[in-house]
């Protein structure tokens, strides 16, 4: 008899459940979210496992490379997938979604999601690091900016260096906009020296990485743009083909066909946002910037924003550059600036 078990992650305990071939439940638990915790109760059931799954979450792949190495047969499953197989259930409750990933692992109707290695995740924790902290600096310029506008204070265009200098400036023998001023820019101060350490980590962790360093041969790629794809890709054997890069990461159209129907809407926007933002920035500055080597993909993207305007050619570049960047990781060879635009998808 095959067994197949499912597990509903949460912070401190997770629900698991395992039902025979039949779709029986043979055995149900609440069990620490701990590997210890999991692979032990696991083990002590007298029947081996044919699959066990589990939910792609913050804890999960924390969970899959323990219980992996454990020799257990796991599979991470896509969140959008697991959610959209479960919206007949009319009761959603953990022991409910237990059921249903067992039920998942063994009707085999489910999508597993790579599990991304070690050094991929801890890239991508320094990037999403970096980007908290800029986020959260420009959040205080901006509300700096309209506490001053409220009086009639307009701090207008600024740099780095000048803005402090500009906002002390407006506020001068204003006692209360004084206090205000000089908290904020004291937190000013800090994020900005934060983010800059983590820009001087970036760019050492770019340099360190031969993936990184290949990828920004291509043109308007830099250290954020090929770090940020990189961790994503992970592993370039996991795509068949190069093409499958720009639908994983939502840049391909939706299209919704029945009938007499067949009609193409906007791209999907599934998978990685931070990969889609970054590729989109590439291919603006690409096509805004004077940068040199990528005649041929611009003047592609160019025909195609006379056609179809520009924020499409952009989406369509930033696509083109997923295939691109792609091929080049599986095949470890730096862009080529003279292959033209139109065999770049092979």
């Amino acid at each position: 008899m095959e067994y197949y078990a499912g597990i509903d992650v949460s912070l401190e305990w997770s629900s698991v459940c395992v039902m025979d071939g039949s779709g029986k439940i043979v055995r149900e638990a609440k069990v620490l979210s701990e590997p210890e915790a999991l692979i032990g109760w696991f083990g002590s059931l007298r029947s081996g496992l044919t699959r066990v799954g589990l939910e792609a979450g913050p804890l999960s792949q924390w969970l899959y490379a323990a219980m992996q190495q454990a020799g257990l047969a796991v599979e991470l499953l896509e969140t959008r997938h697991v959610h959209d197989a479960f919206k007949a259930m009319p009761v959603k409750s953990d022991r409910n979604d237990a059921r249903g990933i067992a039920q998942l692992m063994r009707l085999g109707w489910f999508r597993p999601v790579h599990c991304k290695s070690i050094g991929a995740q801890e890239v991508r924790a320094v990037l999403t690091a970096r980007k908290l902290v800029q986020t959260k600096c420009q959040d205080v310029e901006n509300s700096l900016r309209g506490i001053l506008r409220g009086f009639g204070l307009k701090v207008g265009k600024t740099t780095d260096r000048s803005f402090a200098g500009r906002i002390q400036e407006l506020v001068k023998g204003q006692p209360n906009l004084e206090t205000i001023a000089d908290a904020l820019l004291a937190v000013r101060a800090v994020l900005l020296r934060e983010f800059n350490a983590f820009e001087k980590r970036v760019r050492a962790l770019s340099r360190l990485d031969a993936n990184a360093r290949l990828l920004m041969s291509t043109p308007a790629v830099g250290p954020i743009v090929s770090l940020t794809y990189a961790a994503a890709i992970d592993d370039p054997a996991r795509f068949k083909s190069s093409k499958q890069a720009g639908s994983h990461f939502g840049l391909t159209p939706k299209r919704y066909q029945s009938g007499q129907t067949d009609c193409s809407g906007r791209i999907s926007k599934i998978g990685d946002a931070a990969v889609r933002e970054a590729l989109y920035h590439a291919a603006h500055v690409m096509l805004t910037k004077p940068v040199k080597g990528c005649t041929e993909l611009k003047s592609w993207a160019m025909r195609i924003a006379k056609r179809a305007g520009m924020s499409k050619a952009k989406v369509a570049l930033a696509r083109k550059l997923a295939v691109i960047m792609h091929r080049m990781l599986k095949d470890g060879v730096p862009f080529n600036p003279v292959t033209k635009a139109t065999t770049a998808t092979v």
